[in-house]
């Protein structure tokens, strides 16, 4: 993980930060990268730095006075437009605002940059799960991280299973790779009882059923839940799926269909920021099959909540979930049906989960993650005045 934030930084710093891939629409891209892109720049700490912040999304940035933010016509919530910006627009702009310091939040580095970059490189889905991307979009961003790799002064990882993979498929030495790992918002914490209670009714939902949150995309693994689900055996029981429809999820609308579950699967879409607590406050678990992620911060919220937790034993994981979640093999739904029938019943392994949960969330603070996004700004400024990697 990054060291804290230095006092002893370069002074009077401009530091510019590519932050297009927030969203402003709801939707799946307001998930797990926008999120953490918004808390970020949130928690940056003040100082005698200026930072330049360059999205299309403009409301609510000009609140910091050592922020400017500019935006820009081009309609980069589209690939195209989007790589026209990076790779031409944005080193054109950095010149004109005199940066000094680059951070891309987006894989892209520009070959045009005329300063020292930093990039975040949230996960390597794109070379792990090639069949899950647009052939052009896959060799876009392979073409750019392979690049970023080679030529950015330090690299970001979210996790350090994240950086691991770094290291292992593109040769990054670990020491040029620094983990900021995400944080965990105030709103996510038990909640009382009646106010659960009313959410319950108000949507239509049972006193007990199961969670899951993401993306519906393939290496999300939901086809694995739905078999761990029909061998469960417990009707009573249903399994809300809260989260948008990404790409190639028809295989599980079908399967639904072949197992039978048309009764027992809730397809609630997109949640709203400001409801997701009442979702994991309302649940009897969270499960999270899923076979690759940079971090697995829903995990980390619903342990927030103190929701008892079943997540895939893969990736960064375990990271998340500590010693606090249960875990099962992403590609055994047997053992998955065992673990879900654990916190189904047995109530002495469900209370030392929901005792559990809070103080492994506590573990991840976006403060944190804002100091040391600061502190890897410091390490590549100075490691760039000094002439070394």
């Amino acid at each position: 993980m990054a060291a804290p934030h230095s006092p002893h930084a370069q002074p009077h710093a401009n530091i510019g930060i590519n932050a297009h891939l927030l969203s402003g629409e709801a939707g799946y891209r307001r998930a797990g990268i926008h999120q953490y892109i918004y808390q970020v720049l949130r928690h940056l700490p003040p100082g005698d730095r200026a930072y330049t912040i360059y999205t299309r999304q403009t409301a609510g940035w000009e609140a910091r006075p050592d922020w400017r933010v500019r935006s820009t016509s081009l309609p980069t919530h589209r690939p195209p437009g989007r790589i026209a910006w990076e790779q031409v627009v944005w080193p054109w702009r950095a010149r004109a605002d005199r940066l000094d310091l680059l951070h891309s939040m987006g894989f892209a580095m520009p070959p045009l940059a005329a300063c020292p970059a930093v990039v975040t490189l949230y996960d390597l889905s794109f070379v792990h799960y090639p069949d899950s991307f647009p052939a052009l979009q896959r060799r876009y961003l392979n073409a750019v991280t392979a690049y970023s790799c080679r030529h950015a002064r330090r690299l970001i990882a979210i996790s350090d299973a994240g950086r691991q993979d770094i290291h292992r498929v593109y040769g990054v030495p670990q020491a040029r790779i620094d983990v900021v790992v995400p944080g965990v918002g105030n709103a996510y914490r038990p909640l009382p009882p009646d106010l659960v209670a009313a959410f319950r009714r108000r949507h239509g939902l049972p006193d007990r059923f199961l969670l899951h949150v993401g993306t519906l995309q393939p290496r999300k693994n939901v086809p694995l839940l739905l078999d761990a689900l029909a061998r469960l055996g417990r009707p009573d029981v249903p399994l809300v799926l809260v989260g948008g429809k990404g790409w190639l999820y028809d295989t599980i609308f079908r399967r639904v269909g072949e197992l039978g579950l048309v009764d027992r699967v809730r397809f609630a879409g997109y949640v709203d920021d400001d409801e997701l607590p009442l979702w994991y406050n309302a649940a009897a678990a969270l499960v999270f099959p899923s076979l690759y992620e940079g971090f697995g911060l829903p995990i980390v919220e619903a342990l927030a909540c103190a929701t008892p937790v079943v997540a895939a034993r893969a990736s960064s994981l375990p990271e998340a979930g500590g010693a606090a979640a249960l875990y099962f093999d992403p590609t055994d739904a047997d053992e998955l049906a065992a673990r879900l029938a654990d916190v189904l019943d047995d109530a002495d392994l469900v209370a030392h989960l929901r005792d559990a949960g809070p103080a492994q969330a506590r573990r991840f603070s976006w403060a944190r993650a804002g100091q040391a996004t600061a502190a890897v700004y410091d390490r590549a400024l100075a490691e760039a005045a000094g002439g070394g990697r």
